[in-house]
């Protein structure tokens, strides 16, 4: 018998509101927990999630909030020197990088845009070091605009649950803008981050523990607790 013949039919909703309810009482998602710390402007949101990249969560968040203490705006950003916003976010991975990259999208915001970024999903994918995930979160989260961000955790937990199947996180976003309804789409990156990190974990998951476990066709899982 296939895994999925002895699981309840899947349901969407339901699943969305039990997870919700377990990860409660987890850290947040970084460019979430920012966004209720006041961090909502399109720019903040977008330069937070390019540290992010190849970072936890862990260091995102004081190396995004320490950054923003100095400067939260495009102006005081392009103000600074390359080298000093490398040294505040130094903990973050390929820090060199993305201090280039997020003096340069500063200086275009100041210099193209009249010092606000634009909520365009093709004017975010056009500056230097953005991709669909850093474009989705910041329109999802500064513009609330209803759009999917697929990171590994999602891309694995949603192919995990036998609701899409996709072998890669780009794959994964194009089946679940076809299935998912529309009032999950920034929702589910929020939630689905703790629960990955913490329930759902990459290797051996804690089904055991799993509130969904009864509609989750276990994909892919051999080892679990």
């Amino acid at each position: 018998m296939k895994q999925r013949d002895t699981k309840l039919p899947f349901d969407i909703d339901r699943v969305m509101e039990l997870i919700a309810s377990a990860v409660e009482p987890y850290p947040k998602a970084a460019l979430f927990e920012l966004a209720e710390r006041g961090h909502t402007t399109a720019f903040e949101q977008l330069v937070a999630c390019i540290i992010s990249i190849r970072t936890l969560d862990e260091t995102t968040l004081p190396v995004a909030s320490g950054l923003f203490a100095h400067a939260r705006t495009p102006e005081a950003v392009a103000g600074m020197d390359e080298e000093e916003i490398d040294r505040l976010i130094d903990p973050c991975t390929y820090h060199r990088q993305k201090a280039g990259t997020i003096r340069e999208i500063a200086r275009q915001v100041v210099e193209v845009h009249g010092g606000a970024l634009p909520c365009d999903r093709d004017l975010l994918l056009g500056l230097r070091g953005v991709g669909p995930k850093c474009a989705n979160l910041t329109l999802g989260i500064a513009c609330g605009v209803p759009v999917i961000s697929v990171d590994i955790h999602v891309h694995r937990i949603t192919n995990r649950w036998g609701y899409v199947s996709a072998t890669t996180p780009e794959r994964t976003l194009a089946a679940l803008e076809k299935v998912l309804p529309e009032r999950y789409h920034v929702e589910i990156n929020r939630i689905l981050v703790p629960f990955g990190k913490h329930i759902c974990t990459g290797q051996a998951p804690k089904c055991s523990v799993c509130p969904v476990l009864s509609y989750c066709a276990q994909v892919g899982v051999g080892r679990h607790r």
